[in-house]
């Protein structure tokens, strides 16, 4: 009997095949003990083992390219993180085996992070899998993965590491579901990335049982267990009548009477730039710098390599939108040589903006850097900074802007409350605000955005979040300025809709994301996308708020 399970989809496209479990499984070294001479060749076999663990998924990241790459990169620097060695180094001369110790290691980190609710906390599954990694090479077993298959499959996890979602061979991964994770989980960011269709956070996704048939739906988070020959030709005719609203949507973005909305695209650097163009992104909405600060995280890369890549980007976008996100380190995305070492909650610490600001140099470096890639290009530079607060924030990054001699639009993001509360007053110092819905829910539901048991909170339909888009796009409708998105919520085609009726004026996504969303505008006007967008505005829940807007848009 067909049972049909819901979990938060993250990925457009339906998948049918049968489940194939991935082998993810713990591996627990024996509490074996050594004498004290054998500790300094212990200590070797751990470095080694860190060092080839951290080396594999730098040549992952590279083979992926892409956002893949620098997530992988990141993952690396968990592999040579400095204090977790200390850790392992100090259990091996008590008398831990190195394979051991590394467990013990790990695990104390991780149940420090999970323990302090921290923002990191929602990293636990990439250090699981490095951990995984480094013991499975000291015990000379072999490395978690994808499991092999001769036929397609729907994979199933608990969660994937970035390691394997990064390399998927999509001709044989049909789609995936995960029973953890949530809409801004480095699986949900790499499955859109791949165009593969995935649900995550789907309780009970590790129950399946293998073989069993599933019809995976990326765009709805439904899951249908044994769906009856009916069910799957209905979604095949579903999936077929997508597709071909998507062949025959092209061009700018518009409602269909003709209301423009620009679709962008967001992306990680000059390696993303090919599938913004292909899928007709009109600029780029969201230039995410910090990747380029990931290679080295000691220091800064020079004023030379930061414009190289710069401009890379910007010829790909001549008489363009490009809107460059400003160096945003901290919480997930430490830097040695900017955030503090410990911090009580990073996600509410010296982070974003606050970084830069206490670090003057890198800020003026970075945009001079993106003056002098723009110059003598015909591009539409604009700069925003991350983490705005209020319009002091807003004032002393414009001064940054002016002082480093920049000729392009300053603009804000609005990832905190109190930005969207007082957008009005921020804007008298910038030009345009960019609503970073991802971050703007966690703050508004204090929820962190990582954690798979909160994603309700990260819901982007959920209706405060909805009146604080409102609130932006009022004010800078009031001010004759633009207020786009760049969070995930924008690549929700049915949410687009919405956000264009609350006033946003762009929506920038991952390029996969792109053909979907204009498809969508295009079959509903302005007024229809007003109504929707007031119908989900009054319900009481983000599934209440979805189901209202569907309703109006679909004329039930």
């Amino acid at each position: 009997m067909e049972t049909t399970l819901r979990g938060v989809g993250v990925s457009h496209g339906v998948a049918i095949g049968e489940v194939r479990h991935m082998g993810t499984a713990e591996l627990e070294p024996p509490t074996d003990r050594i004498s004290p001479d054998r500790a300094p060749r212990e200590r070797e076999r751990a470095r080694r083992a860190a060092e080839a663990v951290a080396a594999d998924l730098v040549a992952r990241g590279n083979l992926a390219g892409g956002e893949a790459q620098a997530v992988l990169e990141a993952q690396s620097m968990m592999a040579r993180d400095p204090e977790l060695m200390a850790d392992v180094e100090r259990r091996i001369a008590v008398g831990s085996t190195a394979e051991r110790a590394v467990y013990d290691a790990f695990a104390s980190y991780r149940a420090l992070l999970a323990g302090a609710g921290e923002y990191l906390a929602g990293r636990v599954a990439d250090l699981d899998d490095v951990r995984n990694r480094i013991v499975a090479r000291l015990l000379g077993v072999p490395m978690p993965g994808v499991p092999d298959s001769d036929e397609p499959y729907v994979l199933v996890a608990r969660d994937l590491a970035p390691a394997d979602t990064a390399l998927l061979d999509t001709s044989l991964v049909l789609g995936f579901v995960t029973e953890e994770g949530g809409p801004t989980s480095h699986s949900a960011i790499l499955a859109r990335a791949l165009g593969v269709p995935a649900v995550v956070a789907l309780r009970g996704a590790a129950d399946l049982t293998e073989g069993t048939l599933v019809a995976v739906d990326g765009s709805t988070g439904e899951v249908t267990v044994d769906p009856s020959p009916e069910q799957r030709d209905e979604l095949t005719r579903i999936a077929e009548e997508r597709k071909a609203a998507l062949a025959a949507s092209v061009g700018p973005g518009a409602t269909s009477d003709g209301h423009k909305v620009p679709l962008l695209a967001n992306i990680g650097g000059p390696g993303d730039v090919a599938a913004a163009l292909e899928a007709g992104a009109e600029g780029v909405g969201l230039f995410r710098t910090e990747f380029l600060f990931l290679d080295d995280s000691r220091k800064a890369p020079s004023e030379k390599t930061q414009a190289e890549a710069y401009r890379q980007v910007l010829e790909a976008f001549p008489e363009g939108r490009v809107v460059v996100r400003v160096l945003d380190a901290g919480a997930d995305k430490p830097l040695e040589f900017l955030t503090p070492a410990e911090e009580p909650n990073p996600a509410l610490g010296v982070r974003g903006l606050r970084t830069l600001l206490d670090h003057p140099e890198v800020l003026r470096t970075q945009l001079t850097a993106l003056s002098r890639a723009a110059r003598g290009l015909p591009v539409y530079l604009e700069v925003m900074a991350p983490m705005v607060a209020d319009r002091a924030d807003a004032r002393a990054f414009a001064d940054a802007c002016r002082e480093a001699g920049l000729r392009a639009k300053f603009g804000a993001m609005v990832e905190i409350p109190s930005a969207a509360l007082r957008a009005r007053s921020i804007l008298q110092e910038v030009e345009f605000l960019s609503l970073g819905t991802n971050d703007l829910a966690q703050y508004t539901f204090a929820a962190d955005r990582q954690v798979g048991v909160l994603s309700h909170y990260q819901d982007p339909w959920q209706p405060a979040l909805l009146d604080l888009v409102a609130m932006a796009a009022e004010a800078a409708a009031a001010e004759g300025k633009s207020c786009g998105v760049c969070g995930e919520a924008a690549s929700d085609p049915l949410l687009a809709c919405v956000l264009t009726g609350l006033g946003v004026t762009s929506l920038s996504m991952g390029p996969t994301a792109i053909p979907y969303v204009r498809a969508t505008l295009a079959k509903h006007s302005l007024a229809q996308c007003e109504r929707a967008a007031a119908a989900a505005r009054a319900s009481e829940s983000g599934d209440e708020a979805r189901a209202a807007a569907r309703s109006v848009l679909s004329g039930e």
